[in-house]
This record gives C-alpha cells, structure tokens and sequence, in this order.
C-alpha cells in the first residue's frame, strides 16, 4: 500500500529526496499548486537563495511541468477538473512514485490565517483524510494556531512520516491524554 501525503507541487521539484522515497508513496497535489509551476519557472523571483541552486530547481520545475502535460497525464488531470474535489487517477512517475492531482476548491474557511493555495492543500488534506507535508515552518506554526484538524509534517521528517509515520489513532490518544 502506497502512503499519501498532500503537498504543493514545487516541492517536488525543490527536495529531491520525494522523488526517492523508502517504499511507494502517492503524493495528492492540488491543480492550483501545478498552475503555480508556470509562473515560477518563467518568473523573475527567484525560488531559491543559490543562483545555481535556482537554475536547477528551475530546470526540474520545467520537468515536472512536461511530466503533467504528457499526453495520457494531461487527460487524467482534465478529468479531475470536471467536478470540485475531483481526485484523478494516478499519474505514474515509476514504480515508487506517483501523483494524483485534486480539483480543491478555496472556500474562504480558513482565510484570516492561510492565503488560498495553503488553504487548498489543508481543505485536501481534511477531506481526504491525509498527512501534510510542508517546508513552511511558519505554516506549521499557523496551522497549529488555528487549530487545524490535519496532520502536518515538516519535509525534514519525510523519510520519518514514510517509514513509520503517526497513525490517526495514535494522534487522536495522544490528544486525550
């Protein structure tokens, strides 16, 4: 079984380590996130600090973007974008690796503490019922103020959250307790 872990789409590209996880992962991205791909790829900001750091992160979103517009990956997406919350199949990487891209809807819920595409992903996560994975460290603070009912973890613990990671069960005595 294949673990799940929403996550923006450009972390794909920033943490190479996603993309070779200890067993098969799905990550669940949501549209809004992989739009988000052509403005940074073709954005004078930079992604990050390193100008050869930023090339290549850039060289990988350009990747990721022709990944997503292959011919068979194009039509699941479409499919998924039919309907709100529409999951699409899964968009095979290789054998470890895939992606299943979310028609998320932004309904303002969470709107005084979180901008839209943040609010996407934690909206994904709820209603899907999956962990978070962030590099934000002030999203974590923020999803923790607001007492956000979704499990987050910080990129640095991924091999952590893919190995053995907190079962709902366990957070929810942990809550009790």
């Amino acid at each position: 079984m294949r673990c799940r872990f929403v996550i923006e789409a450009v972390m794909m590209a920033t943490y190479g380590q996603l993309m070779l996880p200890g067993r098969p992962v799905d990550y669940v991205i949501p549209y809004s996130t992989i739009m988000e791909l052509y403005d940074m790829k073709s954005g004078p900001d930079p992604i990050m600090d390193d100008p050869e750091d930023d090339q290549h992160v850039k060289i990988k979103i350009g990747e990721l973007i022709a990944f997503f517009e292959e011919p068979l990956n194009r039509k699941k997406i479409e499919r998924a974008l039919q309907s709100p919350w529409r999951e699409s199949s899964p968009l095979l990487l290789d054998e470890d690796v895939s992606f299943t891209v979310v028609n998320a809807m932004d309904n303002a819920h969470y709107g005084e503490f979180f901008d839209p595409i943040e609010t996407e992903q934690l909206l994904t996560a709820m209603k899907l019922k999956l962990p978070l994975l962030s590099d934000q460290i002030e999203l974590q603070d923020r999803i923790i103020e607001a007492e956000v009912p979704v499990q987050v973890y910080d990129i640095e613990d991924f091999e952590f959250a893919v190995e053995e990671g907190i079962s709902l069960q366990d957070l929810e005595t942990s809550r009790d307790g």
